[in-house]
């Protein structure tokens, strides 16, 4: 391990779609690193599992885990009273709640549209914004760290979620600016190809040409996410805010997005 044992001790940090993939690799990482830890999703099935893995790092008591649906902000406020009160404020947080589905843009219903929307930029606003409100300001601390996607040179069968991703990058280094006063930083990692849970959803041949797209030639897996995320999160980073850390083997410095030839 590359971090210092204890890095995090002491600390909370809330995890949100912290039960799978990049999220439970995060969330297991900071829990190694002693950090409390809190986790939610909008499925109670995809925490408790990760809930127990973290207990058998940290202890029952430093864990907390929530169903909540970053969509709706009073579930939001509700997960950031409880973690607050059982765990004793947030000082980290990693926005990793998201989802999306492929479709060409003619073919994305007003509904699918928003629901996307909502879930990507929306929820990252609420709980961001919730948590700096309740915990951080007050305290004068704190490090964010937000989860969006590789959409350098645009998204295509993604316009719905590159549009979000898009904007929670433009709203992370105004964040960066505004809360700096309060010595609160605020980052994000914009993942490429990752090997993870989600990537089962899409097609294989779609996965197959990114793969290709990527200059290293192969996906990146969710721990090499969660490596960086909590890079971001811990001192070594004191003076880096507002960047958007890509993490994508180089795909997003390739001319042509596919084909590409090896």
């Amino acid at each position: 391990m590359i971090f210092s044992p204890g890095i995090f001790q002491g600390q909370t940090a809330l995890v949100t779609g912290g039960g799978t993939g990049i999220g439970r690799a995060t969330a297991l990482l900071l829990a190694r690193l002693g950090a409390k830890v809190a986790i939610a999703s909008r499925k109670l099935e995809n925490l408790e599992a990760t809930a127990r893995e973290l207990a058998a790092v940290v202890g029952e008591a430093n864990v907390h885990h929530q169903t909540c649906d970053v969509r709706e902000p009073a579930e939001v406020a509700a997960l950031a009273t409880a973690v607050a009160e059982k765990l004793g404020g947030i000082d980290l947080l990693v926005n990793n709640a998201g989802g999306q589905f492929p479709s060409p843009a003619e073919m994305i219903t007003p509904k699918g549209w928003d629901a996307v929307i909502r879930n990507n930029l929306n929820g990252t606003f609420h709980v961001t914004v919730e948590v700096a409100k309740r915990c951080m300001i007050p305290a004068r601390r704190g490090r964010i760290v937000n989860v969006t996607a590789s959409v350098y040179r645009g998204f295509p069968g993604m316009s719905h979620t590159g549009a979000a991703r898009a904007g929670v990058e433009n709203l992370t280094m105004t964040l960066a600016v505004e809360w700096a006063p309060y010595q609160i930083a605020v980052n994000a990692v914009a993942p490429g190809v990752i090997a993870s849970s989600g990537i089962s959803r899409y097609p294989v041949e779609a996965v197959e040409l990114a793969r290709r797209a990527t200059p290293l030639k192969r996906a990146g897996t969710e721990d090499e996410v969660a490596q960086t995320i909590v890079f971001l999160l811990s001192p070594a980073a004191a003076f880096i805010t507002g960047a958007i850390l890509p993490i994508d083997g180089g795909m997003r410095l390739w001319g042509d997005t596919w084909p590409i030839p090896g």
